[in-house]
């Protein structure tokens, strides 16, 4: 089996955050586009701005802060590509509730044990027992609620093609948040070499056009209620109306 190395600088591009240049921490998607962000850096942007920084699309008129996520999963994937991250970030934390002497939250408690249990592999199998029996009810709520997002409801959908004309997709299956909007499945479906934008095209349900700040989960409930699973969405190109 053939195994090459890949340098981290090789894709800092994919794990940085472009506000401050400086790796992810709190990973934070926004809605619309998907483009990842430092939370703080993201939070502190969007107090002036409404576009996103990386594509200037705009997130929303008036309250774009409502419409920024969490990814869990991307931060995890810098923890364990940056040596030794998650601890500088989780000691940083501790220092700060010290400082303002108040008790460190539990959940970056959980953080730093397991960032510990990463760089000491051999160790893993030994504290599993341990922990799994010293865990009080209150501590395994907590850290079931650091990753709430991943337990949010999702929805199977199925990509169609509404004109022999038009392209098929080779992954037309795919599962979404019920809160995502339609604007990253044009973004998915544009990404084609015929077509430069995805404001050329038109997502319909039940031969309704769906507008691109629909979320899945209004979809599902308005044009889909008591169908069964998958949601099924035609494409098209947009019609000229003149």
């Amino acid at each position: 089996m053939l195994t090459r190395k890949i340098k981290l600088w090789d894709i800092n591009a994919h794990i940085t955050c472009c506000l401050c240049s400086r790796y992810l921490i709190d990973a934070t998607p926004v809605t619309e586009c998907l483009h990842t962000f430092s939370r703080s850096c993201l939070v502190k942007y969007l107090e002036e701005n409404n576009t996103c920084r990386t594509c200037r699309i705009v997130i929303h008129q008036n309250h774009p802060l409502q419409y920024i996520g969490h990814d869990p999963t991307m931060q995890d994937i810098v923890y364990k590509l940056v040596p030794g991250l998650q601890e500088v970030e989780m000691r940083k934390h501790r220092e700060f509730y010290h400082r303002l002497v108040m008790e460190v939250p539990g959940d970056i408690k959980g953080e730093t044990g397991s960032a510990r249990q990463h760089l000491d592999p051999h160790r893993n199998n030994e504290t599993k027992a341990d922990e799994s029996s010293n865990k009080e009810p209150e501590e395994e709520k907590q850290e079931e609620d650091s990753y709430y997002h991943q337990s949010d409801k999702q929805v199977s959908i199925s990509l169609e093609r509404n004109s022999s004309k038009l392209w098929g997709l080779k992954r037309k299956w795919i599962c979404c948040f019920t809160q995502a909007t339609l604007l990253p499945l044009k973004k998915f479906i544009a990404k084609k070499p015929n077509l430069s934008s995805f404001n050329k095209l038109d997502i319909l349900c039940n031969e309704g056009i769906l507008g691109k700040d629909h979320t899945l989960k209004f979809v599902v409930v308005t044009r889909w209620r008591f169908k069964k699973a998958p949601l099924l969405l035609h494409y098209r190109l947009k019609m000229d109306l003149l």
